[in-house]
């Protein structure tokens, strides 16, 4: 695994490890005498100098302190039947709380790859940081040397179990539901990032720290690697290397420099793996395809290529023109020199513009089977539309299905009737790479100002 290891484990995804896990019932139960005798959970102390600086949200209550007697009972004592799956920091338990509440309980493995540092982390992080896509720390216990973490309970598990690990007859994600959780995801790390003082670099962005509530609202999750993010005239943090193998930011990966940069290119992998419906890294694939950013940069620039890099899963529905758009996103977020990358607010806004676009998958697939898979077909008003909103030069923004030239441009109409996208270069090099990121850049602010100014009016209505 090179440099990192691994933070996620499936029991599903290895038959030994099952095995193993019915072998170490016994020792991943505890005993009921112990925690009946057991004294109450013990408050943590905010020993980690990096979450003291960190300003409350003092709207949110702070997280409960459990006793193990409660967690044990409502995880019928740590059941198999409860098991929800395994990551670096322990088991996930399903629980029932004693007045009904459903919640998701973390049991920390003392011979895993987390220990009582990143306990700490997750839990002083997560009781001063609220948001909606950001998953909701209940409260904890800390018993002799039994750590637990309490979460709400996510019902639709994470983004990997609907991308990668596809059970039998179960769909796949449809198009917009992929930019939706996209979107989400997106929103969390902005919150993380601009909003959040000082900083926060998530440093672990990967399908299984992405969590799914009803209607596919997504939520980050996992903490226990987070870091605050360089404050005053600091560039960067320097720090050890840690997070995911194929998700690392190669400049983190080399220097062990860390940026709020690191987690856009962290968030690129995870979104051209929606995109494309491939893992980061897969040893099953041909040797020049095991990498995923290795084999998505030559396609990035040549456009008549980008139909074959969608996930086939998704049988050819999708708008032609949100492909490209999305294409360019991830190619931004995914560029080797940090400097280049996009902020997370200018990614949430397109994502957030992206995913807003109505798309009928119905008729569109209705008429897929005239074509190939590496050419879909679908309604002309999806592929030939231009987008035009206002911008800060006064004159429109144009979001075209060519999205290496996403510039702004003059108009006096908001659809066009005709389109034709160029073949050139998503990701052009020297001068022109700096100007497609520049123009991406006013393109997401247009939109940005058109969101708001639509949330006045409708004020403005509500109002008058």
């Amino acid at each position: 695994m090179g440099l990192f290891s691994c933070l996620f484990r499936c029991p599903e995804e290895d038959e030994e490890v099952a095995k193993e896990q019915d072998d170490e019932e016994e020792s991943s139960r505890i005993d009921h005498r112990l925690a009946s005798e057991s004294s109450e959970s013990v408050p943590l102390r905010a020993e980690s100098r990096q979450n003291e600086e960190i300003q409350r949200n003092d709207a949110h209550n702070e997280a409960t302190i459990f006793s193990l007697r409660e967690l044990v009972d409502a995880t019928k004592n740590f059941s198999l039947d409860f098991h929800l799956g395994r990551g670096g920091f322990g088991c996930v338990y399903k629980a029932y709380l004693n007045d009904g509440q459903v919640v998701a309980v973390k049991q920390l493995d003392l011979n895993g790859l987390q220990g009582n540092r990143e306990f700490l982390v997750e839990v002083l992080m997560l009781s001063l940081l609220h948001h909606r896509n950001l998953v909701n720390l209940i409260g904890y216990c800390v018993d002799g040397d039994q750590r637990l973490l309490v979460y709400e309970y996510m019902p639709l598990g994470s983004l990997e179990d609907h991308l990668h690990d596809l059970q039998p007859n179960q769909e796949p994600l449809d198009w917009m539901t992929r930019m939706k959780i996209a979107a989400g995801a997106a929103a969390g790390l902005e919150y993380l990032h601009d909003k959040a003082n000082p900083p926060v670099i998530y440093r672990d962005i990967k399908p299984s720290n992405i969590l799914l509530g009803e209607g596919y609202h997504a939520k980050l999750s996992d903490f226990g690697l987070a870091k605050l993010g360089p404050v005053g005239d600091k560039t960067h943090v320097t720090t050890r290397v840690m997070g995911t193998y194929g998700y690392c930011a190669p400049e983190y990966a080399s220097t062990g420099q860390l940026t709020v940069k690191s987690d856009i290119y962290s968030f690129g992998v995870v979104f051209l793996e929606l995109i494309t419906g491939r893992r980061a890294l897969d040893s099953n694939r041909p040797r020049e395809e095991q990498d995923l950013v290795s084999w998505a940069r030559p396609l990035f620039k040549d456009q008549r290529k980008f139909p074959k890099m969608a996930d086939p899963l998704l049988r050819g529905r999708f708008p032609k023109r949100g492909l490209y758009q999305a294409l360019a996103i991830a190619a931004m977020c995914l560029q080797e020199k940090a400097r280049n990358r996009p902020l997370i607010r200018e990614v949430a806004s397109a994502l957030s513009y992206l995913s807003s676009q109505t798309y009928d998958r119905h008729d569109a697939s209705a008429r897929s089977h005239l074509v190939g898979p590496s050419s879909p077909r679908v309604q002309d008003n999806q592929v030939n539309q231009e987008v035009a909103l206002p911008s800060r030069h006064g004159a429109q923004t144009s979001t075209h299905a060519n999205t290496n030239d996403l510039v702004p441009e003059a108009r006096e109409h908001c659809w066009s009737g005709s389109h034709r996208a160029s073949r050139g270069r998503v990701v052009p090099n020297g001068v022109d790479r700096e100007r497609a990121l520049a123009d991406a850049n006013v393109w997401a602010e247009a939109w940005r100002r058109h969101e708001k100014a639509s949330e006045m009016r409708v004020t403005d209505k509500i109002l008058g």
